[in-house]
């Protein structure tokens, strides 16, 4: 039980998998959004996938967070958060080999979602 608990704490990193660069076709949008101190603590924990049904992986260094899938390691999207002004540079793969094809409103709505899911994931730890 101690060692279930112990991982669950741990924080996600890039070592903790097989993960790909985001790749040369992207693009990136702005994203003005607000985020507690808990909130923030919350996402640089990261997440590594326990379950064959959970389908990101993600972790922080410095400032940005890297979103994978999961089983690909594929990166999905960068973010550069700016804490200060509460603008964050969000970069997402366009690679068609990839990903499928989105566009911006669609990213916008899917990085604004998993963000506020990602953040109340570890809340409190």
């Amino acid at each position: 039980m101690k060692n279930k608990q112990a991982e669950r704490n741990a924080q996600a990193a890039r070592t903790n998998g097989l993960l790909e660069e985001m790749p040369e076709k992207h693009s990136e949008f702005m994203l003005e959004r607000a985020f507690t101190d808990v909130q923030i603590r919350a996402l640089r924990r990261g997440h590594v996938p326990r379950e064959m049904e959970d389908k990101w992986f993600w972790f922080m260094e410095g400032d940005t967070l890297y979103a994978h899938r999961s089983w690909t390691g594929i990166c999905a999207f960068r973010i550069d958060f700016s804490f200060g002004d509460n603008r964050h540079r969000v970069t997402v793969n366009q690679d068609p080999a990839q990903v499928g094809i989105t566009c911006g409103d669609e990213d916008r709505k899917t990085v604004d979602h998993l963000l506020t899911w990602w953040s109340l994931m570890n809340d409190g730890l």
